[in-house]
């Protein structure tokens, strides 16, 4: 990743216990892989799109 690129942080906040099988894709997707884990992701529209398909179990940040 370079300097210039923007990137978000990502928290998961809730576990993927009884969620979707897609929607536990989509955090395994994320680089996510346990509660309180944080990674910095790209802002581009596909993880834009991952994260508002899950956006009811992690914390976002800019």
């Amino acid at each position: 990743m370079s300097k210039s690129t923007k990137t978000l942080k990502v928290t998961l906040v809730k576990s993927t216990i009884g969620t979707i099988e897609s929607h536990r894709a989509c955090v395994r997707g994320l680089g996510l892989r346990r509660m309180n884990h944080t990674v910095e992701v790209e802002d581009t529209p596909s993880v834009r799109g991952m994260i508002n398909k899950v956006i009811y179990l992690l914390k976002c940040e800019a």
